[in-house]
């Protein structure tokens, strides 16, 4: 059985940085586009990054551009997600998700076969 777990969420300073982790078992990761999403309370679901599965290739949101890495360990089957100079603004929870049909990068939430059960990050003084 196909499944993702994300971790690493937690409370953080302005400024401050995180690591979220996406683990995956029952598949593997290396050969399907991941992406992370966010969802603030009262907001959609919304693209951070992705990295395909074809070439590896990334996609950032402008929001979060510069500030946020996404990056794959094959070994661990595991994709991070490193946050740097978190704002108040990327206070929402982080999903990570699997687009086992794409080959490219993938920024439709809707297209997304398999998610994991969010992590919150709070960004706050």
């Amino acid at each position: 059985q196909a499944q993702l777990a994300e971790s690493g969420g937690g409370l953080v300073q302005p400024g401050g940085s995180l690591r979220l982790s996406c683990a995956g078992s029952g598949f593997t990761l290396e050969y399907n586009t991941i992406g992370w999403f966010r969802q603030a309370p009262g907001k959609e679901r919304e693209v951070v990054a992705c990295i395909s599965s074809s070439d590896s290739s990334t996609y950032y949101a402008d929001s979060v551009k510069g500030r946020f890495t996404i990056s794959r360990d094959n070994a661990k089957n595991t994709v991070y997600l490193q946050m740097n100079r978190l704002k108040p603004e990327d206070t929402a929870v982080y999903y990570c998700g699997a687009d086992i049909e794409a080959m490219g990068v993938s920024i439709i939430s809707n297209e997304y076969t398999y998610w994991g059960q969010g992590t919150q990050v709070t960004v706050s003084s």
